[in-house]
């Protein structure tokens, strides 16, 4: 049942070519308007053909997938990258952070050191 369809549900289809990791979480991110197919929003039961471009926002990020063939069972994932072309861009470098924030001396809460000394001063 791999490709020999002429069509398949695009919930289905997503699960398939595992964009989602289940069934349900893919027909949800069609409910709450994620899933486009050809520029439309897409219901679950939604068919899908080979050529069809299909744009879909998965944990906040964009994807833009061609469908190659349709498939409806889940398979391997060299299998499900053969179903698809995926158009999306690359995403911009990240910008790198220092390792460690620095801030000058007795800026901020005292150390712990500081604080010790602090409490024996108070004591006297």
């Amino acid at each position: 049942m791999t490709g020999d369809e002429a069509s398949a549900r695009i919930d289905a289809w997503l699960w398939a070519v595992r964009q989602f990791k289940t069934r349900s979480a893919a027909t949800a991110a069609c409910r709450a308007g994620h899933v486009r197919v050809n520029g439309e929003r897409a219901k679950a039961a939604q068919p899908v053909r080979a050529g069809d471009e299909v744009r879909v926002r998965v944990h906040g990020v964009d994807r833009h997938l061609v469908v190659r063939r349709t498939i409806v069972k889940r398979v391997s994932a060299a299998l499900a990258a053969t179903a698809l072309d995926d158009l999306t861009p690359a995403p911009p470098p990240r910008e790198e952070a220092p390792a460690a924030v620095l801030r000058e001396r007795g800026a901020g809460r005292p150390t712990k050191r500081e604080r010790r000394e602090l409490d024996r001063l108070r004591r006297r």
